[in-house]
Order: structure tokens, then sequence, then C-alpha cells
């Protein structure tokens, strides 16, 4: 029997094919080569905002199309689990809607009203095969104690459950004997590891202070360190980078820093139920370069948040010019179900929010590419993700832009290289 996944959303999501991989392996399946030579379908989803949706449902029905007569369609993933009974009436092509953690192959399919809620399996510890990239992205929580106004996660996916040190380590270091080089750590919240352990009783450190108290996520950063060439680490929560944390990446060698902003209104982020503010945020910045003149960062930000005023845009906008991030990710605002902004008042009308997307893209952009052109002539050590493919500290893999090199370059290997012209968000380099 043969299997095709077929993944959307964020690098979790990326993980948890992985993951799901790893299962149908062990049940005998056998990757198929298309999804048209496949015994069986599935679609990992994504929910997050509704442009995610529409791409999603238009996934399944484009498979639903192109699958082999008599393999079965299955719909996991964020949609899933969020519109499980929904997606059973509205798509008669899929033989089984499965949330997180439910049998992908079960004898019968799943109908209306009898989705199972009580998992199957533990996605997180589930085994993965070898990956076929010198880096790997490496899920150490699930859910979020965070209740940010327009966010819809906690309600299916929970409050934040982390896995264990052992667990993550003993997952890593398969990962290296495997040949990678890199690994990127994501969760939802993830200087917030490890907090949920502790309040279980779970015997791992709680409190994040800088003067004493202990944050878990310094010592996993420490631990894996010595296990691996290079540790990244995706979303940071603003609050949770706190000054051992700051050092902990500092000492990596791998100085990325991906902060979850939103905003830089300090008005409109408590109305998004969020810490900080742009004076705030350019002092962490400020204070990280000083320590780390070669620091990279990056961050997300919404528009048309409900209550956004030009004002608010104009703070955001200086608040771009004066950080200097080296990446960003900008997206309008998506009212989703559950969440309290999905019903707040002075909702700004969707064609004015893409007006003010487009101009601080354009703003952004920009500096991408004048940050970009000054690391012309300089050594950077990158690792080769695949021939003529690499990427150094400054470049996380899948979401911002890569180096070209010579394809002779052997896959899996660090080499120095002299960058020699940038093109955009890409640069091209020759080894020094």
């Amino acid at each position: 029997m043969k299997y095709w996944i077929e993944t959307l959303g964020c690098p979790k999501n990326h993980v948890d094919s992985e993951k799901l991989t790893g299962l149908l392996a062990s049940d005998g399946y056998v990757p198929a080569d298309s999804a048209e030579s496949a015994d069986l379908v599935v679609v990992n989803t994504c929910a997050f905002i509704e442009s995610a949706r529409e791409e999603s449902i238009a996934t399944v029905l484009d498979l639903a199309d192109r699958r082999t007569p008599g393999a079965r369609l299955v719909v996991t993933g964020c949609m899933a689990e969020r519109y499980g009974d929904e997606l059973a009436a509205a798509l008669p092509e899929v033989d089984l809607v499965a949330g997180f953690g439910e049998n992908l192959v079960p004898s019968t399919p799943v109908t209306i009203g009898q989705r199972r809620r009580v998992p199957d399996f533990d996605l997180l510890n589930l085994p993965r095969p070898a990956t076929t990239t010198p880096w790997a992205y490496v899920k150490i929580a699930e859910g979020c104690d965070r209740r940010c106004g327009f966010c819809a996660i906690p309600t299916f996916r929970g409050d934040q459950k982390s896995r264990s040190t052992e667990e993550i380590l003993t997952e890593a270091r398969a990962l290296v004997a495997g040949g990678v080089k890199e690994i990127v750590l994501i969760a939802q919240d993830l200087a917030s590891w490890g907090h949920d352990r502790r309040r279980a009783r779970l015997g791992e450190a709680l409190e994040v202070l800088d003067d004493g108290g202990t944050q878990p996520l310094i010592d996993l950063t420490n631990a894996l360190a010595k296990e691996v060439e290079r540790v990244r680490l995706l979303y940071l929560y603003p609050s949770g980078l706190t000054g051992g944390l700051i050092d902990a990446i500092v000492n990596t060698g791998v100085p990325y820093f991906d902060l979850s902003l939103q905003h830089a209104s300090r008005p409109l982020l408590r109305n998004m139920r969020r810490w900080g503010d742009s004076a705030r945020f350019l002092d962490r910045i400020a204070a990280i370069r000083q320590q780390a003149p070669d620091a990279a960062f990056r961050s997300s930000f919404i528009l048309g948040y409900p209550g956004e005023t030009e004002d608010d845009q104009r703070q955001l906008l200086d608040f771009i010019e004066a950080a200097q991030l080296d990446w960003a990710g900008f997206f309008t605002f998506s009212p989703e179900d559950g969440t309290p902004a999905g019903t707040m008042a002075e909702q700004v009308p969707h064609e004015l929010a893409l007006e003010r997307l487009r101009e601080v893209s354009e703003l952004q952009d920009a500096i991408t590419a004048r940050r970009r052109d000054d690391l012309v002539g300089t050594t950077q050590r990158l690792l080769i993700d695949a021939p003529g493919i690499a990427r150094g500290v400054r470049e996380c893999p899948e979401i911002d832009g890569v180096v070209r090199v010579n394809p002779s370059l052997a896959v899996g290997t660090l080499v120095d290289c002299v960058v020699t012209a940038s093109h955009g968000i890409d640069l091209e380099a020759v080894p020094a």
C-alpha cells in the first residue's frame, strides 16, 4: 500500500506530517511517487486564517479529482480538528476526517457526530523517518497557554503540553545520527516551553526571571548545542526573551531571533491581548545587537486588526524603519470563530487593511534588500541544503532567502564562503 501526504501551513504542520509518515511506515505503507499513484492520500490542513482555510479546501478538492479510483482521501490537521463535522458534511469526496492523534486508516469511515475525541496516539512523540535534508524541525510543545485576541489555536490545540527534555534530546540525537547538522526548535510559544511541566509537578523549572530564576528553554538550548552543529529557535514571544535566553541563543553561534511581535502600537497590542510596544521592542533589539552585532531578526505583523487607526499604522511604519529587521511577514486580520477579535466593533475594511499591508511591505522589502546587499564581500559559514542551495545562520530553512553556490559542493557539509552578489532576498557565494 502506498501513501501520499500533502502538507499545508506552518513548520509545525510539517513536523506532524513527518510523524504521520513514520506511523504509516510502521503500518506497512510505503511512499508513493505522486498523489495519483497512492492508495491513501492525506491532506494535513491549516486553519489559522481564512486564506489558509481556502487553500486547504481547494487542495482537498484538487486531490479528490486526481486520486486513483478506490484510493482513500483523508483530511487531518487543524481544519479537521476545528471543523471536523462541518467538513465531513460539506466534502462527500472525503473518506475520513481525522483530528490530531486519530487513526488515519480505520476499517470504517468516520461519520458526522461520531468523530473520536480521544487520541489513539501521542503525535508529539511518534518516531519520525530519516530526514532527506541536513536540517530538521523539532516540535517541543503542542498547544498554547496564551489567549491572544486574534488566535483560535488554543480552542482546538488546547493548552500547552511540553515534551520532556529527554524526549527532545532522544529525537535530536537520532536526527544527528542520520546526518542532520541544524535543528530548528518550534512551538506555538517557544519561550514558555516547560512551564506546564512544573505546574503538573513533572519536575522541570517554571520561573522566567532574569534575576536568578530559571527558564527551562535556556537549559534545553544549551543541551542541544552540545548535540548538533546548529540550533535555531522559532516563535519567541517577546516577554519571554529574557537576558539569559538571549545569552543562550547567542552562544549557540546562531544569533537568529524570530520574535512574535504582531504590531508596534501599545493600545492596539493591548486590544490584541499582547505584551509590549515599539519602545520596548526597540530597546531589546538594540541590546541584542550590542551583544551580537551580526544578529538577524525576523517577525510577523497583523494589519487591519479591529480598531486599528492611522496613528497605529504610522507607529508600525516608524517601528519598521527604526528596527531594520532582516525579515518580516505581514498578514491582514482574519476574524476567527471563538476569538474575542472575531466579534469586536470597529472592524477595519479589508481593502484598507490590504492598503496598509502594501505600505509596510514595500518599506520592509527595501530594508531587507539593503541588509542583504550589506553581506556582499563578507565570509559566511554555509550549510549546503541541496545541490546549489545553501544557508548561513541568517537564513531559516523554507522561510527566508537562500544562498546560491556551486552545485558540486556536497550536501550536508559546512563550507566557509564569500558572498559575491545579492539578488533581492537571495545571495550568491563562492568557497573562501
